[in-house]
């Protein structure tokens, strides 16, 4: 009754999910070497400065959009990044642009939120929904108007973007060094630790035990997936945004009378679609394309 939590999902999938993995392939370090870079250098930075305006470009024009909170943006602009690369085998063996793209597409979402919550009142996600409560509480009505009758505030509030981004280098730079540093520890140490935040952290939502039940279930199914190398992002895209597509969809089929024929009855929705349609069949292209030169290659070995 209380719902399935996309915390709870996130946290099996990725946290239980790698653990359980790891202890398969008796892994018992992270990284060989003592020593660890946390600082890019120059060629990091010339290497993934593509991948920072693009994943800033999918970041915020997604953030436009209700519901696209950052848990989906960063994976989306991840997946385009590694399409974009010219060795996307590289990701998730330590490629910089899979950092740099994710925590791009973060930032840029996190902004692009204010804009339809300030011009139209129209929050994105539940973070910003709790912040038009509050607006309203204070008188603040979000709209065209707001923008005529309190600009002091509007502008406070996007200057104080630019201080945060400021205070957060500041905070950060220092202490990078060691959260890298937990990389280190030994993962017969670090393992059990995992394990017992992330039931921490799943309990500590609702303090539903059930939240903890559905971890371990998604550790699971994450550690399956990892071990049969399917990717993970489509099932946190559709934990996120299966109820709201469940919801848009029945209502356009009650304005419709049952009728589908409603997602192609008006040129927005129809092309929309088009892409949609588009990008499934591109992406298995692609995938058959892949097989037929692996195979080519095989052949010719």
């Amino acid at each position: 009754m209380a719902g399935i939590n996309f915390i709870s999902i996130i946290i099996g999938l990725f946290a239980l999910g790698e653990v359980f993995y790891n202890v398969e392939q008796k892994v018992t370090a992270i990284v060989s070497e003592k020593k660890i870079h946390w600082m890019p250098t120059w060629a990091d930075v010339n290497r993934c400065w593509g991948a920072m305006l693009r994943s800033t470009g999918v970041g915020f024009f997604m953030g436009l959009l209700p519901g696209c909170a950052p848990a989906v943006t960063t994976f989306v602009a991840y997946d385009v990044e590694k399409r974009c690369s010219k060795h996307p085998e590289e990701f998730g063996h330590g490629a910089i642009e899979g950092v740099a793209a994710p925590e791009g597409a973060n930032n840029a979402t996190s902004s692009a939120g204010f804009v339809p919550l300030f011009a139209f009142g129209l929050p994105t996600g539940p973070a910003l929904a709790v912040l038009l409560g509050g607006l309203m509480m204070y008188g603040l009505q979000p709209g065209p108007m707001l923008f005529k009758t309190d600009p002091q505030f509007v502008w406070a509030v996007i200057a104080s973007m630019y201080i945060g981004q400021v205070i957060c280098v500041i905070l950060n730079l220092p202490l990078v060094g060691m959260w890298a540093r937990i990389a280190t520890i030994p993962f017969p140490v670090l393992r059990p630790l995992i394990l017992i935040f992330s039931v921490i952290g799943a309990y500590s939502i609702r303090f539903l035990m059930f939240d903890v039940w559905v971890a371990l279930v998604f550790g699971v199914v994450g550690y399956l997936m990892r071990k049969l190398k399917f990717p993970m992002a489509p099932m946190v895209l559709a934990s996120v945004l299966a109820q709201m597509l469940e919801t848009a969809l029945s209502q356009s089929l009650v304005i419709s009378r049952g009728s589908p024929l409603i997602f192609f009855s008006r040129p927005i929705a129809c092309a929309f679609m088009i892409l949609a349609f588009a990008s499934i069949v591109w992406g298995i292209w692609l995938q058959v394309r892949r097989g037929g030169l692996e195979a080519a290659e095989e052949e010719s070995d």
